[in-house]
């Protein structure tokens, strides 16, 4: 696969091409940070030198390799400087025009054979690479914020790009500690693309009410996610998710699946942008931020309550147990009261946790007294329950699984294989598992039950399985 590069250009001194610049030198290269503005290669040179110097304090780094790694780095505004280097990283602003310009002073002044990479998040590579006199030498390289800390790193090749200069660009990344994957030169490619289902379906159920904010982070922290979808919609940035998920819908001629969120779009509208400027889904004024979510009060467990405890522990979605006189389960795309009508008996209808997850777990009932039941069996779990407005796949089983069908629509137009996706969605976007991984817990035929019972029960033709999934099943 050729050598590590070692002698490196970064254009842009934001925390994103800071924080580049930073993981190149950590890995031993010589870096060069480039910005037309010398108040932001200050403010840049002072921002890394104090994160190396608490990576010192941590026991980290040496003193010494401290040192080694700021004396790789300088700070420069005069773009001849990085004639002589081998890979020059952009990252600026997120605009094809800017962009442009600084790629057509690039190649005016780097050698033929230096490599010349964007870290656009959703931009087309081929798009970006068609005014280059040199198209061939230009790759996308998508690093994740924060980049000193993310692991992963998306390599791109547009229409034009040479394989080897592709393929190099993935051994330096992967020698700078990086987990490289390949992908395909499409909209979002792959995180931005596959993630659209996280986000937007946390805005569809606070949209129809089946829950406030608060829980619906909640369940997503206890099924193992680092923060739940709308509270990383107010960190990322209300304008900035919803720019993305307007770009990708945008860019795939409308496809239902990518269908931008309303309720999203209101906050845009009324300025509501998330923690940057005060308030979002939740108000961070005079230091406040969300609250607890509320949870259901347990009744005393009994011993119906602990045999079905036992019997769902692990269960696949659509076990259902019987507690007393009504059963207990776990959904499979169905409300409680048409699993009721099934059954023809009164349902606490649980969503999907996992096992060693703590709680709490979204549930709904499909008649009032069914509610002490579900309490009662998650109790004897060891978690506690919020009841849900009764709705097809709930919540977190619903996101997952249309996860899972974005997923399988990539794979389907390869944009990556499985595993790429899996490691994508865990290093780029924290997951705590990937979308197959995920579906081989359920079992591939259980999920596209799951995706067309819930399609059948919204009517909408974004939950229809993914033709690969079908084929998987």
């Amino acid at each position: 696969m050729g050598e590590a590069i070692s002698r490196v250009a970064v254009c842009g001194a934001g925390a994103m091409g800071s924080g580049i610049a930073q993981v190149a030198a950590q890995s031993g290269a010589s870096v060069l940070v480039f910005d037309v503005s010398t108040d932001a290669l200050g403010v840049s040179r002072q921002r890394t030198f104090d994160d190396i110097a608490r990576l010192v304090a941590k026991g980290r780094l040496t003193e010494e390799q401290g040192e080694l790694i700021k004396g790789r780095m300088e700070w420069v505004s005069d773009l001849d400087r990085l004639g002589g280097c081998e890979l020059v990283i952009e990252a600026i602003v997120e605009n094809a025009d800017i962009k442009a310009q600084l790629f057509e002073r690039l190649e005016a002044v780097l050698r033929p054979e230096a490599i010349i990479a964007s870290n656009t998040s959703s931009l087309p590579i081929s798009r970006l690479a068609r005014s280059l006199k040199h198209p061939e030498r230009f790759v996308g390289m998508h690093f994740f914020n924060p980049a000193t800390v993310m692991r992963l790193v998306e390599v791109i090749s547009g229409a034009a790009t040479d394989p080897e200069v592709a393929l190099r660009v993935q051994t330096t990344a992967q020698a700078w500690g990086k987990i490289a994957i390949p992908v395909a030169d499409v909209p979002g490619f792959i995180v931005n693309r596959v993630a659209r289902p996280f986000y937007a379906e946390a805005f569809a159920a606070l949209n129809e009410g089946a829950a406030q904010p608060e829980a619906i982070d909640a369940l997503f922290r206890a099924a193992g996610f680092r923060m739940g979808p709308l509270e990383l919609t107010d960190l990322i940035g209300q304008d900035v998710n919803f720019a993305v998920a307007r770009s990708v819908f945008d860019s795939y001629f409308g496809r239902t699946r990518f269908v931008p969120q309303l309720r999203q779009a209101a906050l845009v509208d009324a300025g509501w942008l998330g923690r940057k400027s005060g308030r979002g889904i939740y108000d961070y004024r005079n230091g406040n931020v969300q609250s607890d979510a509320v949870v259901g009060t347990a009744p005393d467990v009994r011993p119906e309550h602990r045999q079905a405890a036992n019997a769902l522990k692990d269960a696949t979605p659509g076990t259902f147990v019987r507690c007393g006189t009504l059963f207990v389960g776990v959904t499979q795309g169905l409300t409680a009261r048409q699993e009721s009508r099934v059954l023809r008996a009164p349902v606490a209808l649980l969503d999907w946790s996992p096992s060693e997850g703590i709680g709490p777990v979204g549930f709904a009932v499909s008649v009032a007294d069914a509610r002490d039941a579900a309490l009662g069996t998650l109790a004897a779990m060891g978690k506690t329950g919020i009841q849900l407005t009764d709705r097809p796949g709930l919540i977190v089983a619903r996101t997952l699984a249309q996860l899972a069908n974005a997923a399988g629509d990539a794979v389907l137009e390869r944009v990556a294989d499985e595993a790429g996706i899996d490691a994508a969605l865990k290093n780029g976007a924290n997951y705590p598992f990937g979308p197959f991984a995920w579906a081989d817990r359920l079992g591939r035929k259980v999920l596209v039950d799951l995706l067309k019972a819930v399609a059948d029960g919204t009517g909408e033709a974004l939950y229809s399985p993914s033709q690969y999934l079908r084929n998987a099943a």
